[in-house]
């Protein structure tokens, strides 16, 4: 990841690329997990209800049970807000210049993430066992209530998917805040240093020792005089 920062996210202050960010995965895996929410709460809340012709009386189409209805429009509302919160904080996560302030929602990230993961599993179970008990369900509701099922059970890979991006995130941990600035890639040969900015080209080294002779050829020696 370039220019990252503590926990995964990039650099405190940097500027803001809205494409980067509605392309980064835990941008969209939120965004899938909000629209199976307002699918959730949509299927009950348009045809999860039906009158009793004989007391007049409101029931849940899941086998008359109140409470089926209820958890499932009550984890989806919920869901709903919080995926909405969850994507403000991924814009904020980059304003964050304080480690422990990303770490805090790393941590809340992950747990929320796989906490509604496991209420929409039991969601499923719950409205599938309902479902399977229903004898006569009202004309024109098994659509919807099938579809509820259905997407309770695809939200429960979706937040298993925000709880994983969450974790790679908290084992990253403060190690790229923390790398010493002296580390740079491709810094020459070993025993090399690199120039401080500004400082001109080094001079070419020598090829031979200085000071040294070199003999070609016989040489005659002179004895010298006296």
């Amino acid at each position: 990841m370039e220019s990252a920062g503590a926990y995964g996210g990039g650099k405190a202050g940097g500027a803001f690329d809205p494409q980067a960010f509605v392309q980064k995965p835990p941008v969209i895996v939120r965004s899938v997990c909000w629209l199976f929410s307002v699918i959730v709460m949509g299927c009950i809340s348009a045809k999860g209800w039906y009158i009793s012709k004989t007391d007049g009386k409101e029931y849940c189409v899941y086998n008359d049970d109140t409470n089926a209805c209820n958890y499932g429009v009550g984890i989806s509302v919920i869901a709903f807000v919080a995926s909405i919160a969850f994507i403000v904080g991924e814009y904020l996560f980059e304003q964050m210049s304080s480690v422990k302030t990303r770490k805090h929602y790393v941590l809340a990230d992950m747990g929320f993430s796989a906490f509604w993961a496991f209420l929409y599993f039991v969601g499923f179970c719950y409205l599938s066992n309902a479902w399977g008990k229903t004898e006569n369900p009202p004309m024109g509701t098994a659509n919807n209530m099938q579809g509820a099922i259905a997407f309770c059970f695809f939200s429960i890979f979706a937040w298993v998917a925000c709880a994983f991006f969450a974790f790679q995130r908290f084992r990253m941990g403060a190690d790229a805040a923390f790398a010493p600035a002296y580390e740079v890639e491709g810094a020459g040969s070993p025993g090399t240093f690199p120039a401080y900015p500004g400082a001109p080209d080094p001079q070419p080294a020598y090829s031979d020792p200085p000071f040294q002779q070199q003999h070609t050829g016989n040489m005659d020696y002179t004895a010298p005089t006296y």
